[in-house]
């Protein structure tokens, strides 16, 4: 199924017809999860019903670059991403981090494992995200500032993956959702820092994925699913609904940032 963005949220800056938009990222910018994957991406898994697509549709910029990849990291997007950007480049998107801190290791060791193990995975991915991470944002962030020194840049955080105390929902304890939970927050927290640092404008969609967390009953992402690179990811549903009003909100946050300026 493809969803369309014509009726999904608010349209994005006024002057999106004037736009070159370029999506970096990894897989919750590429689409993973949200199926029609263009088969012209291969592994990278790009959704016509990711959050980029449904922007650039809803908005029709000048030119759209696509360059999100599932799995990417700091290091990937650094090497095999940043060739769409240039000095012409106006705006761009990007979610990274999560794989540099070893999330799907994190999620594999919590769903097979005891919850011991769980959390010690989770407590040595928080020291990465504290630790290491940051700088690693920071050298991203600067590579993307020097090839498009003009362009306005969101990032995009991560959703919280259970709702908070939730009950009679089969999976993982709530010793592990908790953990899980507290994971995504630290992340989050590492990029917003970065993020403040290369004066970007950050998008926290755990705002708009609240009460939409695996076990609310009205889940906009995957659990445990096969294709197993799908799980844990947003459904076509949390792309339409919670990542692209995030981009929709921090777009239009940045353009009054940039006429204030």
């Amino acid at each position: 199924m493809t969803i369309t963005a014509g009726s999904l949220a608010a349209a994005g800056p006024a002057s999106a017809a004037a736009t070159n938009y370029v999506a970096l990222g990894d897989s919750y910018s590429s689409g993973t999860g949200a199926g029609s994957y263009d088969p012209a991406s291969g592994n990278c898994k790009r959704s016509a019903n990711a959050y980029p697509k449904l922007w650039a549709a809803a908005n029709s910029p000048a030119s759209f670059n696509f360059a999100a990849c599932s799995g990417a990291t700091t290091s990937s997007v650094a090497s095999g991403q940043l060739g769409a950007l240039s000095s012409s480049t106006s705006f761009v998107s990007i979610t990274v981090g999560g794989n540099d801190a070893g999330f799907a290791k994190v999620m594999e060791t919590c769903v097979l494992q005891s919850t011991s193990s769980c959390e010690t995975a989770v407590a040595n991915a928080e020291t990465f995200m504290r630790n290491t991470l940051p700088g690693r944002l920071d050298s991203l962030y600067g590579s993307i500032r020097s090839k498009s020194p003009s362009a306005r840049v969101v990032v995009l955080g991560y959703p919280r993956l259970y709702i908070p105390n939730s009950s009679g929902c089969v999976g993982l304890n709530q010793t592990k959702r908790a953990v899980l939970n507290r994971a995504a927050d630290t992340l989050n927290t590492s990029v917003s820092g970065a993020v403040s640092r290369a004066g970007f404008v950050f998008s926290d969609v755990r705002d708009e994925f609240n009460g939409h967390e695996l076990c609310s009953g009205h889940d906009w992402l995957h659990s445990l699913t096969y294709p197993i690179g799908d799980s844990y990811h947003p459904t076509a549903r949390g792309q339409a609904n919670g990542y692209l009003p995030g981009l929709n909100s921090a777009a239009n946050r940045s353009l009054a940032l940039r006429k204030a300026g």
